[in-house]
């Protein structure tokens, strides 16, 4: 197994990308993820608060009230273009394997700082060096991008401000149509 560290959420034309990399100057490797574990990867990271927990939280709650600590992830597997992770838990020095998407282990192994490992087989099929993924088209991260007119960055800015505000008051409808703006908004500047 590689040891890797969470690099980044990318939003790129075909959806949100999780780039692990290796440590040193190794490959990274690109994981494609749903909305719903970027934005709470993301939130974890950019330490949003939210007034309820969300899923992921959640479940760390569940975790440290049975005494269960999360030892580390491993994405094991890569078929058909599907990764597959377990998260690997201790409980009383009792490791459990649990069969997971590799996104939602990654979004728990973040919230209780457990390492994340990858199969060699799986870097080696698609693992990348970092310029390749840079080349290969993804966006600027999220929260990171880097506006050319001040108009058109002030108003980004405003609406990222807005949409952390209906996520926290839970006006989730609202929140999607502002996310979807944002996105248009990032979208244009990159046909720029």
């Amino acid at each position: 197994m590689i040891s890797v560290k969470f690099d980044q959420v990318l939003l790129s034309n075909m959806g949100f990308v999780i780039l692990l990399k290796e440590e040193g100057d190794g490959r990274t490797l690109p994981i494609f993820i749903g909305t719903v574990e970027a934005r709470a990867i993301i939130f974890h990271v950019q330490n949003i608060e939210v007034p309820r927990p969300l899923t992921h939280d959640l479940l760390k709650n569940i975790l440290e009230y049975l005494d269960c600590e999360v030892k580390r992830v491993e994405v094991c597997d890569l078929k058909e273009g599907t990764f597959y992770a377990k998260l690997v838990l201790d409980q009383s020095g009792v490791e459990i394997p649990m069969d997971s998407r590799p996104s939602d282990a990654i979004a728990i192994a973040l919230r209780f700082n457990a390492p994340i490992f990858v199969a060699e087989e799986v870097m080696d099929e698609a693992g990348h060096a970092s310029l390749e993924i840079e080349a290969a088209g993804a966006a600027k991260p999220q929260g990171e991008e880097k506006e050319e007119g001040k108009g058109q960055e002030s108003k980004l800015g405003k609406l990222k401000g807005e949409l952390e505000k209906a996520v926290s008051e839970e006006r989730y409808e609202d929140a999607a149509k502002l996310r979807d703006e944002v996105k248009r908004l990032e979208e244009k500047h990159n046909d720029n």
